[in-house]
């Protein structure tokens, strides 16, 4: 049964105020809620359903790469942070320390990110060429302490993620391992979420603390702003150097192996809601939803004989749906009426309603509606176990295209300053050429109000002949996205 609820509707529309609506979203369909510790929220049952089918996916998919998971302190001591210059720099503001019982004892951080405290016990289980490739991922949560306001799923001081780290005897087995890595986010995200991603490499100022090259996935909102969902690091030798991480190659002299780190979070539960959300509540991609199909029974107090009738066949529809696989769920509280109970799981998104009254058991017969877009179909009991799951199919796909036509729409070219900051205030990602520069890059989003790069998308990054910099006219780079974020 489910808990109660407020099922109270949505008091806004999601065109007309996206943050506010987001939030009751959340709320009101029990994902999530916050917590009494300030920048903390609590993930509720609905919503670790859908991490948990997030991590069972991946899982299957880290399996057939070879990456076996395994799980590290919490702890790092401070001395880690101190061998790795850049990435102690990069996450200096953001690391919460723990309080020193003893003068005695090191200085404990709590968990920003695992690279040294993970390296450290590399240093010692990598020998020789044979110990490698050395692939591990864990499940984990992380601590950021800069956060202060909580934005539900996209920000907070404590969140969930899984970070894998990879160690390799060459620099090109790496780069392999980093784009296959970053092309599974991009199909996760898409085969799984329905939410269409842009793969791309980022900029030099945005790339990971430490690495060598970052890889990204960008999924874009409909408010006109990005969600980076996943990264992907090359991050070449300095961690092994710094960690002492050191192998005796076929050629029985000592190497340094080359390091990779990936990860996302449960900020990819947001892109959902964001993505495919509507003014009713949320929209579940069918392949994600813990609950596939709600049966409502339509009953009337007043006529017992028919109410056990109804309420026989929907139970039979019930039994059907399980035994063919089917995650169902039958609704027969006699406290509620159906409307409520149509709103109530309509604001919790799931992909099918299935009614069942009077008229149709006469018939033999029920109604399957569609919660994207509503559209009705009676079909016999005894079919409903196969039409179903066409339905699902047919809705996952629905999902990922319109999410698709409506992130190409928002993705248009600039080939001049004045062009890329009218696009960015109509909530635009823009395509422009760019010189590379970091001072370029930050004289852009001072004069744009926040605009940064998201990426040089995958295989259409390369600047066309001659092309300038749209905003200091130097030789162009690389193309790259500019547009606002998350």
């Amino acid at each position: 049964m489910p808990e109660k609820i407020n099922t109270k509707g949505l008091t806004v529309k999601k065109d007309e105020d996206m943050p506010e609506w987001y939030t009751q979203v959340i709320l009101k369909s029990e994902l999530a809620d916050y917590s009494a510790v300030k920048g903390c929220a609590v993930i509720r049952p609905l919503g670790y359903d859908l991490w948990q089918s997030i991590m069972d996916y991946f899982n299957i998919r880290l399996k057939a790469l070879g990456v076996r998971n395994a799980y590290f302190p919490l702890f790092i001591p401070e001395s880690f942070f101190a061998k790795e210059a850049d990435h102690v720099e990069g996450f200096a503001p953001e690391v919460a320390w723990v309080e020193q019982k003893s003068k005695d004892e090191e200085r404990l951080a709590l968990r920003p990110t695992s690279e040294t405290v993970m390296y450290d016990s590399y240093a010692k289980w990598i020998r020789s060429h044979r110990d490698l490739p050395l692939l591990i991922n864990q499940w984990c949560n992380i601590v950021r302490w800069e956060v202060k306001d909580v934005k539900l799923f996209l920000r907070s001081r404590e969140f969930l993620w899984q970070e894998g780290h990879c160690v390799f005897e060459t620099e090109h087995e790496t780069d392999e391992h980093v784009l296959t890595i970053i092309k599974e986010y991009q199909k996760l995200s898409e085969e799984l979420l329905a939410v269409p991603a842009t793969i791309g490499l980022k900029s030099e100022k945005e790339t990971f603390a430490g690495a060598k090259r970052t890889y990204t996935i960008e999924q874009f909102m409909p408010d006109g702003k990005a969600l980076q969902a996943g990264t992907s690091h090359n991050l070449g030798q300095g961690f092994a150097k710094a960690f002492n991480i050191t192998y005796k190659g076929k050629d029985e002299q000592e190497h340094e192996p080359w390091q990779a780190s990936w990860g996302f979070s449960t900020r990819l539960l947001g892109a959902i809601i964001m993505t495919h959300g509507d003014d009713k509540g949320l929209v579940l991609p069918p392949r994600i939803a813990p609950i596939k199909a709600v049966i409502i029974p339509i009953t009337k107090a007043s006529d017992k004989s028919s109410t056990e009738k109804v309420l026989a066949a929907a139970k039979k529809i019930h039994d059907e749906l399980g035994k063919a696989g089917i995650a169902a769920h039958l609704d027969d509280r006699d406290e509620h009426s159906p409307g409520f109970k149509y709103n109530e799981w309509e604001l919790k998104g799931v992909p099918i309603r299935i009614e069942v009254g009077p008229k149709d058991v006469a018939q033999d017969a029920c109604v399957l509606v569609k919660r994207n877009d509503g559209k009705k179909q009676s079909v016999k009991i005894t079919e409903a176990k196969k039409v179903i799951p066409l339905l699902l199919d047919a809705m996952q796909q629905e999902l990922l295209a319109a999410a698709r036509k409506r992130a190409q729409a928002m993705m248009v070219l600039a080939n001049d300053y004045e062009s890329l900051r009218r696009l960015l205030k109509e909530k635009k990602f823009v395509l422009v050429h760019h010189c590379g520069g970091e001072e370029c890059e930050d004289d852009i989003k001072a004069d744009t109000e926040g605009a940064t790069t998201r990426c040089r998308p995958l295989g259409e990054d390369e600047p066309d002949p001659g092309a300038i910099c749209v905003r200091c006219g130097k030789p162009a780079k690389y193309k790259i996205i500019f547009g606002r974020n998350y």
